[in-house]
């Protein structure tokens, strides 16, 4: 008798269907499911694991965006509206744009740890730190609404930046915890989308709540309504993320995930990890490739008001409305390329057409915005989004292919931190070039960086480690399924001839 009527005979006998299902999770309404029917050891392999997609990871991912929206939100409400604060604190640009470039500081001395902790102690822990530490920052801003509380303002939005260090990494690991294959970059998709909307609301809503008034008291007042609303919603997230968050499912989504939940921990070195990433040459280029592209968005997002406000003064509104058509723009162009990604596993191709078009984008508004016209502004802002924040998932998803079974969080940690480096390094360059050549020469200064990245990206070797290890599983069940041992099965496992051929 072949396998495959044995099989049949199988599902056709009752009692046997009911024995195989107890092996197995019983799925929840709404659930998809993927295992092996009547897997055995029948012709000598280890079956597959059991796999199962549960319907509350949408869930998981849409808390994480929200808590990740309300912490990327505080990053730029000082900066959109530098003059105001400027004017509030008594003190001056450069110190205002510290107020941004403090959350880059901050993650570069503690990813390691943070990542080391996720490692150790996993996501819900993660999360509960994260919206801690945003919830205390939102009310230390709340008590330092007084021109001469500038050190308590700059003490919340140092908490707030502590907590992004717990926030930035997570999409490509939560998407990969809890999601299919078919589904992973749509999620990382997802986890980043929360982020790009916090900087949108960011840019648009802090030059309404706050408008330009000389009456400090007045002014006061519409600060704390602001920070206030923050605090709020920080403290909300952080109750359900308490009640809500869950560290991973039962049953892992993928064979790459029922694989790495194989490896004892005592097996497993962080820091034999991070060596083995920097020796990860295609790795090493998209940290720089990375850090490069994303750099170029910090400078850009922190220095938007000076920008505007030198060609087109009294604009802060408008200012806060074309930063957010950069990243409402660049919010569709992350979805597109996270749906893109999941159906053609393109990753190279997609990272390097995406990088291009930014610096297309880059030398195009660069050339506009000083015509004077600002809907022209608005447009060549918004193509720029569109690829440049664009990027952010492609960068994180193709670092979880080059670098499988390394910790996801580990991984996006690297690229962080590289990102974080060059935001640094440009805002402050961009700003001083700005101060005495004019905004041209400082975003030609971003072009010509995003040109190397560009020409780095194409060198780029797309070795997709994750999607070859779902692969040989895949191939490996269907191995078995026919009761043949195939070339994909014969890697994962010695060949045995089936006791029951003929």
């Amino acid at each position: 008798m072949s396998e495959k009527q044995g099989l049949g005979d199988t599902k056709l006998n009752e009692d046997q269907t009911k024995t195989d299902l107890e092996n197995h999770v019983k799925p929840e309404a709404g659930d998809a499911v993927q295992r092996a029917d009547g897997q055995s050891q029948l012709d000598g392999h280890e079956a597959p694991r059991p796999t199962r997609l549960y319907k509350r990871r949408w869930m998981i991912v849409l808390l994480f965006s929200s808590y990740s929206l309300c912490n990327s939100f505080q990053w730029i409400q000082y900066g959109i509206i530098n003059n105001i604060f400027m004017k509030f604190y008594n003190v001056d640009a450069f110190t205002i744009d510290w107020m941004s470039m403090i959350y880059m500081l901050t993650y570069i001395p503690f990813i390691f740890p943070v990542t080391w902790l996720l490692d150790k102690k996993g996501l819900r822990v993660i999360a509960l730190v994260a919206t801690a530490l945003n919830c205390a920052g939102t009310w230390i801003k709340v008590a330092s609404v007084r021109p001469n509380l500038f050190p308590v303002t700059f003490l919340g939005q140092f908490c707030c930046s502590f907590a992004q260090v717990f926030i930035l990494g997570m999409p490509s690991r939560i998407a990969s915890v809890w999601f299919g294959s078919e589904e992973v970059s749509t999620a990382c998709s997802i986890g980043v989308f929360g982020n790009q909307l916090g900087i949108a609301i960011g840019f648009l809503v802090p030059p309404i709540l706050v408008p330009n008034v000389d009456d400090m008291d007045e002014l006061a007042h519409h600060i704390s309504i602001m920070f206030y609303i923050t605090a709020g919603v920080a403290t909300l997230l952080f109750i359900l993320v308490v009640f809500v968050f869950q560290e991973r499912p039962k049953l892992p989504p993928t064979q790459a995930q029922a694989t790495a939940r194989t490896i004892p921990p005592e097996q497993y070195s962080y820091t034999a990890s991070i060596l083995r990433l920097l020796r990860n040459r295609p790795f090493i280029l998209l940290i720089i490739t990375y850090g490069l592209n994303v750099g170029c968005f910090y400078a850009l997002g922190t220095l938007l008001n000076r920008m505007i406000i030198d060609h087109y003064p009294g604009e802060e509104v408008n200012a806060g409305r074309i930063g957010l058509t950069i990243v409402i723009a660049g919010m569709v162009g992350s979805l597109i390329c996270g749906i893109w990604l999941d159906k053609t596993k393109t990753y190279k191709q997609t990272t390097l057409a995406v990088y291009f078009m930014s610096l297309v984008g880059m030398i195009v508004y660069a050339a506009t915005l000083s015509l004077g016209h600002l809907w022209v502004v608005f447009i060549t802002a918004g193509s720029l989004g569109f690829f440049m924040t664009g990027y952010l998932p492609l960068g994180f998803e193709f670092a979880v292919e080059l670098t499988y079974p390394e910790s996801e969080g580990t991984s996006s940690g690297l690229l962080n931190c590289s990102a974080q480096v060059f935001g640094i390094i440009f805002t402050i360059c961009q700003g001083k070039i700005i101060d005495h050549f004019g905004t041209l020469a400082g975003n030609i200064f971003l072009c010509v960086f995003l040109l190397i990245g560009t020409i780095m990206t194409g060198l780029i070797k797309a070795d997709l480690r994750r999607q070859n290890a779902n692969m040989l599983a895949k191939a490996a069940a269907e191995g078995q399924m026919s009761g043949q041992d195939y070339g994909a099965t014969a890697l994962i496992s010695q060949p045995q001839t089936p006791p029951y051929q003929a």
